[in-house]
């Protein structure tokens, strides 16, 4: 796992700058630098050693006539047959890395190269007799690629903090992204924070020459429901195909762990992976937000040590300033702070770490999921449902006429992924500025089009797959892990896993006739989870109908405090809180939650993540520990 940037060369000290750039991302590769500078381009690497770990390995990497120059960030699992299928072709390799096979791969097969790989990746690779640029990001967005065009300078990298060391970097706040992020409780439009700055999106490549800017998509999922094999069936075929994606993902020259919370994601890696290793985090004592019992036990029963630790609430406000910045982007999701210890955690002990993240967007895991024909009510004709809706629009907010107010809109119109913070009206009110940010629906319209026709359920997984699962899911997975050098792999999202669970059908990811048994009520991830109880010590039998919590955090009970509230309330006070915010509506979350009148405490912490990241890359504010 590494990092890496760039840009075309317009600055007289290239040199100098593609250092300084490169030492911002120090943290993504501590073994070792390098860097090319000509008249026309400047890349630079940072390298933490996972494959080939001797000198040979080190980036940038080079074809053997010179004239491709190659940066990536990743791994590559099909690396050896790709170099086999090469060698057979005629090509030479001078290293045993699996950076080698893109350099190669992409003089053989061109763009078509990227349909062939299985891996994570972020990768550019410079031709210097045609003076182009091609870049490209894995299929699921595992691994970050952000781009910018300023005042001449194409820039590219692994992280937007490299960027502001280039003196043709004009760092300016995009308060539209600001006014998205209020409702999805992270980034997510194609433009960030940073006016001017992109995220490639997964499974796109980029093609830079003369000036000039192509962006094209090379893989999508396309759920299309088998229904012949029967579900013992589909559950060998998830089991043969995930068996085969852990072994694949724990190819390395160094010591591979896993993260194990009381999930069946985790469990189910950890169970089959048979690494010596795993980590767990949580909070005081209460089972609720303390799984590290529960991970000793399962750890043993499948005869591993379990290393854990317990965070202090100390500890996790001290380190929110440190955390957003990693970030680069804000995000609101409380437990991505939670990642970012037990990424510390193993960080202590090796270099890899397997991770769960995906199982619930390609199998159907998410508990909204089994919202669709949930009742009675659903199956009533459309047009009834939304006549009652939209009478109930106009009475008071209460739980049972929010029911008929949500059931009276369209899946397009009430779900916009796992989080919806604030309505479009209730960020409107709540900013002190104006934006011209599209309405959420905008954002997710396009998505919806794909899946198109297709059942309720496959349009919300398509839908978190390409929103919520790269924008919150896997930005905290890799900003998280690579804080502390750590890789972090997830063999869930595997092209071959996800080839699997596309063509299963709807009844066997989400079903709520499952099975007689009330101790395991399967509802979601069906399939996965009786797949998963097969490979599931008896003395944990529970795990594959566990309820899923994830390294849970007890921000809702923190915020009632005196000393966290007056943190919070300070920030909303504080002279930037005052020009984006209305103070006194954030000041009315604030005491209503204090005041048990209602929860917000994740609309706070969307609000409050938003002003620590602020503080830190525009009132410039240590990233030490403190808040």
């Amino acid at each position: 796992m590494c990092g890496f940037v760039g840009f075309t060369n317009t600055v007289a000290n290239a040199g100098e700058v593609i250092e300084e750039m490169m030492e911002a991302i120090r943290h993504r590769g501590p073994d070792a630098g390098g860097k090319y500078v000509d008249s026309d381009v400047a890349l630079g690497h940072r390298r933490l050693s996972i494959i080939d770990v001797s000198e040979q390995g080190n980036q940038p990497l080079y074809s053997e006539d010179g004239n491709l120059v190659l940066v990536f960030n990743g791994e590559i699992y099909n690396y050896q047959d790709l170099r086999a299928e090469l060698i057979a072709k005629g090509y030479r390799f001078a290293t045993n890395t699996d950076s080698e096979v893109l350099i190669y791969g992409y003089r053989e097969y061109g763009t078509s190269l990227l349909e062939k790989l299985r891996g994570m990746f972020a990768f550019v690779i410079y031709d210097k007799e045609t003076k182009t640029l091609f870049g490209a990001r894995d299929f699921f967005g595992i691994k970050p690629l952000y781009y910018a065009q300023m005042n001449g300078a194409f820039l590219f990298g692994s992280e937007i903090k490299a960027f502001l060391k280039h003196p043709a970097f004009e760092k300016e706040l995009n308060t539209a992204a600001l006014e998205e992020y209020l409702t999805f409780q992270y980034s997510a439009m194609d433009e960030t924070f940073f006016k001017g700055v992109y995220k490639l999106q997964p499974a796109h490549y980029f093609i830079y020459k003369d000036g000039k800017l192509e962006i094209k998509r090379y893989w999508d999922v396309h759920f299309q429901a088998d229904e012949t094999p029967t579900l013992e069936d589909w559950v060998q075929e998830i089991s043969k195909v995930f068996h085969e994606s852990v072994q694949a993902h724990k190819i390395a020259d160094v010591e591979v762990g896993s993260f194990l919370s009381s999930g069946v994601d985790s469990s189910y890696v950890a169970a089959i992976a048979d690494v010596d290793k795993t980590f767990t985090v949580g909070f005081g004592k209460d089972e609720k937000y303390n799984e590290i019992g529960w991970a000793k036990n399962f750890s043993k029963a499948i005869g591993k040590q379990n290393y854990s630790k317990v965070i202090e609430p100390e500890e996790y406000w001290g380190e929110l300033r440190h955390i957003q910045y990693q970030m680069d982007e804000p995000l609101a999701d409380p437990a991505a702070i939670a990642l970012y210890f037990v990424c510390g955690l193993a960080a202590e002990q090796l270099k890899v770490v397997l991770s769960g993240e995906g199982a619930d967007e390609i199998f159907g895991g998410y508990n909204v999921y089994s919202e669709p024909n949930a009742t009675a009510y659903d199956r009533l004709p459309r047009v009834v449902k939304r006549s009652v809706g939209k009478a109930a629009s106009h009475l008071p907010a209460k739980r049972g006429v929010n029911f008929f107010v949500r059931k009276g809109r369209d899946l397009e119109e009430r779900f916009i992924g796992n989080a919806y913070m604030f309505t479009p009206e209730e960020r409107k009110s709540l900013l002190a500025i104006e934006t011209d940010a599209p309405d959420p629906q905008r954002l997710t319209a396009h998505y919806y089009k794909r899946v198109e026709g297709m059942d309720e359920v496959t349009k919300m997984q398509y839908l978190d797959l390409h929103m919520w699962m790269a924008g919150d899911i896997l930005l905290k997975a890799d900003k998280m892990s690579m804080a502390h050098s750590l890789e972090l792999r997830v063999p869930f999202l595997d092209k071959e896993v996800m080839h699997v669970a596309e063509r299963i059908p709807t009844k066997y990811r989400v079903t709520r006739k499952a099975t007689t048994d009330k101790h395991t009520p399967y509802v979601t991830k069906y399939a996965m989870r009786l797949a998963a109880k097969q490979d599931t010590p008896k003395e944990t039998a529970g795990t594959a109908a566990k309820k899923k919590l994830g390294f849970p955090v007890p921000i809702r009970v923190w915020l009632k405090e005196e000393q966290y509230y007056n943190i919070v309330r300070k920030r909303f006070e504080s002279e930037a809180g005052r020009h984006f915010f209305h103070t006194e509506q954030l000041v009315k979350l604030l005491d209503d939650h204090r005041d048990g009148k209602a929860d917000n405490s994740r609309k706070i912490w969307t609000v409050f993540m938003f002003l620590v990241w602020y503080g830190v890359y525009f009132e410039n504010e240590p990233i030490a520990f403190g808040i």
